[in-house]
């Protein structure tokens, strides 16, 4: 009997020591909205004891950051968010050194140069279109929603943003980014590095009700019904972008770029973005075609042109019925994307249809959030290629082995 028992100890023992297998698949749910918020976020809990953060899905950056205050709360220039700064403290955290070489991989994937000012920490600058984050990289424990051991709860790289520069001061409504962009120093990445997940595949699904999901791993990509399309390869100018490649615009039957133009996935940018020349060119051929019982107004949130018809829009129901136009992007190896109103216009708290697309000082075709609605967008990382497919992105995947949670 003894021997049994000792049997029976020795296998509970072995099976202890066994490493957790990865997990196939991740389910986050996601809130926020286009409008009025400007992203979708997700929940995340971070340090130890762990406190939680609203991070902004972002696929168009490789770092997950957050604002951060040093230990006496001061902060140099940051915005004020839903949550207390972050405020790193003993035991989870460690200051990532600058002879680190996760240091090297950061500065290789910002393609910037290394330069060791501070031995130290790792110092970074990430630019934006609308400003810059300067911080200082460090680990610290992640909550995984698989924990049920220590090593659950990795040491993942993360920024710490002291320094929001001019746009500082602002109230914000998340705390940080979360970086999902193709690089190795991105939280999917570190995931599979660390045996968490067992391949670097995103999803999202963002809902024109609001909220929407994010997923990790491969086990919720659709397996047919999907378009998919090669990841163009990173360029120096964009490390960070996730592009299908070139294509060319269209309305209706009306060619609008008719020059193959570069195309990115970025989730960090709230709307569409048009070459400013180009942009006129749409706006003309939407105006061209519009009911003459719309009428052009100016709206207080700053997106034109505008237009308001009797009663006001009150509902996705009334876009489809004013504006009948689809846009399309047919991409060089034959797939076509197609942008119904509700994935072009807004309807803002006057009651007015804004268009979402806009001009800007750019030669790419930048497809942001609000024309990504009501589909689900896929990255797959480990064979190199992009997907979309329309889908209920208010109803999150059930999965035997998913884990649904907020993180």
């Amino acid at each position: 009997m003894a021997a049994r028992w000792t049997l029976v100890a020795g296998l509970l023992v072995l099976l202890l020591l066994q490493p957790m297998a990865a997990a196939s698949s991740m389910v986050f749910k996601l809130d926020g909205n286009v409008y009025p918020a400007g992203h979708f976020y997700v929940t995340m809990n971070i340090a130890e004891p762990s406190k939680p953060y609203f991070l902004s899905v972002d696929t168009g950056s490789d770092l997950t950051w957050l604002e951060y205050a040093a230990s006496n709360g001061a902060c140099e220039r940051c915005n004020k968010g839903p949550h207390p700064h972050y405020q790193p403290g003993p035991p989870s955290y460690k200051v990532v050194p600058c002879t680190d070489p996760l240091c090297d991989t950061l500065r290789q994937d910002l393609g910037t140069t290394k330069q060791c000012t501070e031995l130290f920490q790792c110092d970074y600058t990430l630019t934006y279109a609308d400003g810059s984050s300067i911080g200082v990289l460090m680990t610290d424990k992640f909550s995984l929603p698989i924990a049920k051991s220590p090593t659950d709860h990795p040491d993942l790289a993360i920024g710490c943003g002291h320094d929001q520069g001019e746009n500082a001061g602002k109230v914000v409504t998340v705390d940080g980014i979360l970086g999902l962009g193709p690089s190795s120093v991105s939280l999917v990445s570190q995931l599979k590095n660390h045996n968490i997940i067992t391949n670097n595949v995103i999803g999202h699904c963002f809902s024109t009700k609001g909220g929407g999901y994010l997923f990790f791993g491969k086990e919720n990509v659709p397996s047919s019904d999907v378009t998919w399309v090669p990841m163009a390869p990173r360029t120096p100018g964009n490390p960070s972008f996730y592009s299908p490649g070139q294509a060319t615009l269209h309305l209706d039957t009306k060619s609008i770029v008719t020059k193959p133009m570069e195309v990115i996935f970025d989730t960090g940018s709230t709307y569409t973005y048009l070459p400013t020349d180009l942009h006129a060119h749409l706006v003309a051929a939407v105006k061209a075609i519009l009911s003459r019982s719309l009428k052009e107004v100016h709206d207080p949130s700053r997106l034109q042109p505008c237009w308001k018809r009797p009663g006001g829009f009150k509902s996705l129901d009334d876009l489809k019925k004013e504006f009948k136009s689809v846009m399309f992007l047919k991409f060089q190896n034959g797939a076509t994307m197609t942008i119904p109103p509700e994935n072009y216009l807004v309807i803002t708290g006057q009651g007015n249809a804004c268009f979402g697309i806009l001009g800007m000082r750019t030669n790419m075709f930048v497809i942001g959030d609000i024309t990504m609605q009501d589909h689900l967008f896929i990255y797959d990382n480990e064979q190199g290629r992009l997907a979309w497919y329309p889908a209920q992105c208010d109803k999150k995947p059930k999965s035997k082995s998913a884990i649904n949670s907020r993180m």
